[in-house]
């Protein structure tokens, strides 16, 4: 089938190039020049595990020519079905600006007004119920002048995508939502996700518009809860001097509650949660109803980065020593680091005077443009020598591999966030766990 996606950013080009591994014919539009000459040399623009390879395979020149990008809209045209796949950033009061979809709705209702024929639109960036029907089909039609549902289909598609591992949660679903107020729409998407659902038998949801999006909202809301949860019962245990990982172990052994997503630490952050939280619950006040649990899991989660710099204060008067800070992406397996606990991990520890070496895999340059004021390391090694402390914030395997390193701190001083597997004992580590 021939597809375009609107966007190139973590969904949009991950979809795109998983489309085209699925067999169909992608073009990716986007506003950006370099991105798309990146595409178009068969490299990924964002670093996520397995997406360079899918890239180099079906764009570029030695790929199979089933994904290309371009700046061209008009190039949707010779397209079946259109993904959009753009930024809804949060606004200071948590609701999300919709700004950008409204401009790429606009867009590409400017060039459907010259096209013949069936065409569906498909909604993928995560938006409020009602966002679809209310807000991005109005702006299509007056666009092209074409009413939704006769001379057109629109469609929503949420995504499940984690970062660090999406190329594989797409091609390996839990279950594929397809939210649809028009028959021919409905057909269309299963035309597209055919291909994927016989090979992964993923289960397939059905429904309209308005619920695919809530489904999104409250599967990314539960699991921040758990989260939370998880964090809140691993603070108790820090109180009594239990270990949160064995509980967890234990209650993961009960189905009701099931062991993912039960790793106590410093929280979640990303693009996702924290934005899907917020307007969710900025919505509901919106409808009048007051979001009690999600206000706690976002309450739970904002205070875990000032539990660990309390640890480390019992420890250590930290004022004029070195401190290293060992990962700055929100989650191993990227180099995002929108909303990662670093942030606030490193704030607390310039208000308290340290002097603060960071490091990262691969974070680094994302890092400098939100922590410009703070040195960086090239290696973990490097970042531990002579310091006084060093903080886990994100959990590389790497930096369960440290051995000697730590030889080279002026105190062996480790609060950990993460509950990365140290070698305490071997090398004498004064070791202090965050809720273990």
């Amino acid at each position: 089938m021939r597809l375009s996606v609107i966007g190139s950013g973590y969904v949009g080009t991950t979809i795109a190039a998983c489309f085209a591994d699925l067999g169909h014919d992608v073009v990716n539009i986007d506003i950006d020049e370099d991105t798309v000459e990146t595409i178009n040399d068969g490299v990924a623009p964002i670093h996520e595990d397995g997406l360079a390879e899918l890239v180099s395979a079906h764009a570029g020149p030695d790929g199979t020519g089933r994904l290309r990008a371009t700046t061209d809209y008009d190039e949707l045209l010779d397209t079946d079905v259109t993904f959009l796949c753009l930024p809804t950033p949060q606004n200071d009061d948590g609701s999300i600006d919709l700004s950008i979809m409204k401009a790429g709705a606009e867009a590409f209702g400017e060039t459907l007004a010259t096209k013949d024929g069936q065409h569906t639109l498909v909604v993928k960036s995560t938006v409020v119920p009602g966002s679809t029907e209310d807000v991005i089909t109005p702006v299509v039609e007056a666009a092209s002048g074409k009413t939704a549902g006769e001379e057109f289909g629109v469609g929503m598609n949420p995504e499940f995508l984690r970062e660090g591992s999406a190329v594989h949660d797409f091609l390996d679903p839990d279950k594929v939502v397809l939210g649809a107020d028009d028959e021919r729409a409905l057909a269309d998407m299963h035309e597209v996700f055919d291909p994927l659902i016989a090979e992964s038998d993923a289960p397939v949801v059905e429904t309209d518009t308005r619920t695919a999006e809530m489904v999104k909202y409250a599967n990314n809301g539960f699991l921040a809860a758990k989260v939370s949860l998880i964090n809140d019962i691993g603070n108790i245990c820090k109180e009594f001097g239990v270990d949160a990982y064995e509980v967890a172990d234990a209650i993961g052994l009960d189905d009701r509650i099931g062991e993912q997503f039960l790793r106590s630490g410093l929280g979640w952050g990303g693009s996702c949660f924290p934005k899907d939280t917020n307007a969710i619950r900025h919505a509901a006040r919106e409808a009048d109803y007051t979001p009690a649990m999600l206000d706690a899991a976002v309450e739970v989660n904002d205070r875990q980065p000032e539990r660990l710099l309390n640890l480390l204060d019992d420890h250590l008067d930290v004022a004029g020593e070195r401190v290293a800070v060992l990962g700055l992406a929100f989650k191993p397996g990227t180099d995002d680091v929108r909303n990662t606990r670093a942030v606030p991990v490193v704030e607390g520890l310039v208000e308290r005077g340290a002097d603060i070496v960071a490091y990262d895999p691969v974070a680094i340059e994302n890092a400098r443009e939100v922590l410009p004021e703070i040195k960086y390391a090239d290696s973990a090694g490097t970042a531990l020598e002579g310091v006084s402390a060093a903080l886990i914030v994100t959990d590389w395997d790497e930096f369960a591999a440290l051995g000697a390193e730590f030889e080279t701190m002026q105190r062996r001083l480790v609060v950990d966030g993460r509950h990365v597997d140290l070698p305490i004992d071997e090398y004498d580590l004064e070791y202090e766990g965050l809720t273990w």
